[in-house]
């Protein structure tokens, strides 16, 4: 069976990724968790992952014997080894559209994940409102997510991104919960669609699990002291 290596689920957007695209398209896998102690070489949570994958970050989906490592590896041999699950858009050039919009998720939005990175458990508008006002980075790359997600869903229908749900929605599901979280101002139709993400049984089932962790780490918390 396929096992999946991945971190906190309150603050891993990364593991988020790949792992509520093999739930909700009914891939079985072997979930591993690997708890967040530090990101020293010395922690238990590198020593553990080095013994797995050389990058020694998080996810890590293993194969028998064959590792891949990083989240849009990981999407692009699960759409391979799963033709029938459709995990990109049927038609090629929707394809296209998809792999271009999950790269620049991939590689972009740094104001974002810097500002506001994920917290599942947390409710922080006030936070929110800060970085806003005070981030005009941050408000740069939110019109980028409301002008791409806004198109594709006048494109296909107006419910997911192409329609049916794919590896791209599944590549902004992390982005949905941290327009949630930190309650960042967007139009009626792209909170409509946050709103669908964020009802999914896959994304309802990580956020359960992220809420029974119970497990405050100070140091991907900066903004506050304590749950």
């Amino acid at each position: 069976m396929l096992a999946l290596y991945i971190g906190n689920k309150n603050y891993s957007s990364w593991s988020m990724r790949p792992w509520v695209l093999m739930r909700q398209m009914g891939i079985p896998f072997e979930e591993v968790k690997l708890r967040f102690d530090s990101f020293s070489l010395q922690s238990s949570f590198k020593q553990r992952l080095h013994s797995v994958s050389p990058a020694g970050k998080v996810p890590v989906l293993v194969d028998g014997d064959l590792t891949i490592w990083d989240s849009l590896a990981i999407a692009e041999y699960l759409a391979e080894q799963f033709p029938e699950k459709h995990l990109w858009p049927l038609l090629a050039p929707d394809r296209a559209h998809a792999r271009s919009i999950c790269a620049e998720m991939h590689c972009g939005f740094p104001e974002l994940r810097t500002h506001c990175p994920l917290n599942v458990e947390a409710h922080l508008p006030a936070a929110g409102a800060q970085v806003w006002n005070e981030q005009p980075g941050v408000r740069d790359e939110v019109q980028r997510l409301v002008d791409m997600w806004s198109a594709l869903l006048a494109t296909h229908g107006g419910t997911l991104l192409f329609g049916q749900f794919t590896i791209a929605d599944a590549y902004f599901a992390p982005v949905c919960l941290r327009i949630a979280t930190y309650a960042l101002p967007v139009p009626p139709q792209i909170d409509a669609y946050v709103k669908r993400i964020l009802a999914l049984p896959s994304v309802q089932e990580w956020v359960q699990d992220a809420l029974a962790e119970q497990d405050f780490i100070d140091f991907e918390e900066p903004y506050r002291e304590r749950r």
